[in-house]
């Protein structure tokens, strides 16, 4: 049986249909890897060369899974697909051409926290107030202005964009700019934006290179389409212009990423660059029940703009999707830990067919701690990247150095680490000379002694450029694990992290062990089929293993197999599904962001961030919002988010709040509460608020304490935590259960 007999119609044509533009409108659980993977399948089975197909995606992962699922069909030809990220790709044809710009072919690539870092120096080298000028925000500007492919002359003759930097307070943003792309080219560093920049920059100023790309590659298909800013768009229609075998798979409704410079015009607009443009969609939705999917579609459907489609299934009708409404954050992420242990007990799921997801990642504090309760393990996806620890950064800089000693990042980082008796004000110096003189730093110090530098410091700072260049040596002799290994122990990181005992020190040591396993996995991998090589050969040399781990996304780093509980951000979990999804925090101005109800666009960008959220969903989906969320340390009420009117009401249900509610009462109550509201203790909940409520001084309030409070009614002080202004009280109101309120904001009025 083919392949192709496992396709619906629709699918069957977007795989078939290999020539000129195509536009593969993908909806949510649709097939969409099936139908890439069996396209490229396909072409090849018709004798187009692997060699000539660039395939561009989002994430490592996703091109790995794809890279894999097509072997499967054709075999080793495979792994002759130019395959990967945007960032990868490019990074890859950039160590080819890269000395035609300037750069060295083993340039060092900037993760965020080296970019960070050298804005942080110039902006105290130029004596600017870092308060004014937040390190984070003139990063973001930088990115803005590079993925909308301005230089920083550029940048600085537009008036416009001047104008709106004094208007914010940053009149010297363009000198930032400025200093901080000649200090990266002095370093012979490019950043994450570089390389789509970079690489825009080499096809337009040397004709014969865009050329040779333009006659390579002379199929091109690009995933998550909508998710393209302008640079990834400007590169591949420049390579696609010759053959315009150019083949762009999305969704309009699942395009969430205008914050970091995804422009969804690009998917809206295609058909106006590609008139000849084919166009299928694949509306047949595999994931979800009929219920939700009915409730995406009355979602979407109030956005204005997007490409039209219906999204169907022939799955089964499925449960009403379950409305929680909690009095606070706190116990909305109760009654959600404790719907996750009722669905496990009642249909035995396991704990990683559950994910929770929120608008920000400041909503996790209070379901880390209910199903922490609840002996429930769990998994934060966001939290620090195993590549992002001190110690692993510490040897990877020592790794970068050796591959390219201009890098004054790492430099930085290792000049003094160990320690090797070079202070803080002989770094400072070094440093000033090399801006002086417009150089890099690894120059200063390989001329150590024709600096006023002398003595110890010079000879300790001769001795660091000694051990670096024995290292150099081995590049060519040692693969990528044995060079690390040597470099590892000779650097004395070794010998450092072992030496302490302490519980973290230890950890810190397997880390770096773990490390050393990862670049011995990577020595030994398979490369690109023998017989086969060209310049763009995947080798295994200690420079490509650094590149790999720097372009790393954040969907590459994830636990995949650990029976737990994922909680994530919607923006993390596109792409991802699960049998159970809870989607906490639907209350206006949390979701709908408040930031987003000055314009249409931004409010439909929520909405698709909604939709997305919505569509994870395969079986059970439910929603949950809060009638109070502190912010702040202060108690805010809020309203149900608009999108939840967006929803038919016979797709939903709200009675099981009720349920869950007088459980969450029973299961929570201390046995001190039991204890001090058994006998005549009667309570009422105010239906409306009183204007001439006047709260008691908190000092008054103790143990046993008759309280009223605005919104919760009368209840009883059961425990006091804290000291001073941070004292709590735990009440208990009948009406809502038991409740930690910090006193200098309950405002609560002594009864008795």
């Amino acid at each position: 049986m083919s392949f192709l007999d496992e396709l619906n119609e629709s699918q069957r044509q977007a795989v078939t249909n290999t020539d000129g533009p195509v536009m593969i409108v993908a909806g949510p659980g649709s097939g969409k890897t099936r139908v890439l993977t069996y396209r490229i399948a396909h072409m090849i089975q018709k004798g187009v060369e692997p060699f000539s197909i660039m395939s561009l995606t989002f994430t490592n992962k996703a091109a790995a899974e794809m890279r894999h699922r097509i072997e499967k069909v054709i075999g080793g030809e495979a792994r002759n697909i130019f395959m990967g990220t945007f960032h990868s790709v490019f990074a890859r044809l950039l160590r080819v051409d890269a000395p035609k710009i300037g750069y060295p072919s083993n340039f060092t690539i900037y993760d965020t926290t080296d970019s960070l870092s050298m804005i942080k120096q110039i902006i105290n080298e130029l004596q600017l107030n870092d308060k004014v000028y937040k390190p984070n925000q003139v990063y973001n500007r930088i990115s803005s202005a590079k993925n909308a492919l301005i230089s920083p002359k550029q940048y600085k003759e537009d008036s416009e964009i001047i104008s709106e930097d004094i208007q914010m307070q940053k009149p010297l943003m363009s000198k930032i700019y400025e200093t901080y792309a000649k200090r990266c080219f002095q370093s012979g560093a490019m950043d994450f934006d570089d390389l789509l920049y970079k690489t825009y920059e080499l096809l337009i100023r040397f004709p014969d290179v865009l050329y040779k790309y333009q006659h390579r590659f002379k199929y091109l298909m690009i995933d998550e389409f909508q998710d393209t800013n302008f640079a990834q768009y400007s590169i591949v229609k420049k390579i696609a212009d010759v053959y315009q075998n150019i083949c762009v798979v999305g969704d309009d409704a699942q395009s969430i990423y205008a914050f970091r410079g995804a422009t969804i015009e690009n998917i809206l607009n295609f058909q106006k660059d590609y008139p000849d443009l084919k166009v299928f969609k694949l509306e047949q939705n595999y994931r979800s029940t009929k219920n939700i999917v009915k409730a995406a579609n009355h979602l979407i459907v109030n956005n204005k703009n997007q490409l039209q489609k219906t999204i169907w299934t022939d799955n089964h009708q499925g449960e009403l999707i379950k409305v929680l409404k909690a009095s606070s954050d706190n116990e909305e992420a109760r009654m959600v830990a404790d719907l996750i242990f009722e669905y496990k007990m009642r249909h035995h799921y396991n704990n990683k067919d559950f994910a929770i997801l929120y608008r920000t990642n400041a909503q996790s504090r209070a379901f880390e701690e209910s199903l922490r309760r609840l002996n429930i393990p769990y998994i934060v996806y966001g939290g620090m990247s195993f590549y992002q620890r001190k110690e692993i950064k510490d040897l990877i800089a020592y790794l970068r150095l050796t591959v390219n000693p201009q890098d004054e990042e790492a430099w930085r980082r290792v000049i003094n680490y160990p320690t090797r008796g070079i202070g803080k004000t002989t770094i400072e110096r070094i440093v000033v000379l090399a801006s002086e003189k417009e150089t890099s730093i690894w120059n200063i110090c390989e001329n150590i002694m024709q600096t006023d530098i002398s003595g110890k410091a010079a000879q300790n700072i001769l001795s660091f450029i000694m051990m670096i260049k024995s290292f150099q040596t081995l590049i060519h002799k040692q693969n990528a694990f044995e060079l690390a290994s040597h470099i590892a122990k000779s650097s004395g990181i070794v010998r450092e992290l072992y030496e302490d005992k302490t519980v973290e020190g230890v950890m810190r040591y397997e880390n770096i062990q773990e490390l050393l396993n990862g670049i011995k996995e990577f020595s030994e991998a398979d490369t690109i089929e023998e017989g086969r090589e060209d310049e763009f050969n995947n080798d295994r040399s200690l420079g490509t293993y650094l590149q790999n781990i720097t372009l790393l996304t954040n969907q590459d780093n994830k636990e995949e197999n650990e029976d737990s509980v994922k909680i994530m951000t919607i923006h993390a979990a596109k792409g991802l599904e699960f049998e159970c999804v809870f989607v906490a925090g639907l209350e206006d101005n949390l979701f709908p962001s408040s930031m987003s109800l000055f314009s249409r666009e931004d409010l439909e960008e929520e909405r698709r961030l909604f939709y997305v959220a919505v569509t994870r969903a395969m079986t059970y989906l439910t929603l949950s919002f809060a009638t109070s969320r502190y912010k702040f340390g202060t108690l805010n009420y809020s309203e149900p988010s608009r999108f939840l009117n967006e929803i038919p009401k016979e797709l939903m249900s709200m009675n099981v709040k009720e349920k869950i509610v007088e459980k969450n009462e029973d299961a929570f109550v201390s046995p001190t509460a039991r204890r001090i509201v058994s006998g005549n203790f009667t309570a009422t909940k105010p239906t409306t608020l009183d204007p001439n409520f006047t709260p008691s001084d908190p000092e008054k309030i103790m143990v046993g304490c008759e309280v009223e409070h605005q919104r919760f009614g009368t209840g009883k002080v059961v425990a006091m935590d804290g000291l001073g202004v941070n004292k709590m009280a735990t009440i208990f109101f009948p009406s809502e259960g038991e409740k930690k309120l910090m006193l200098k904001f309950a405002k609560l009025k002594v009864l008795s």
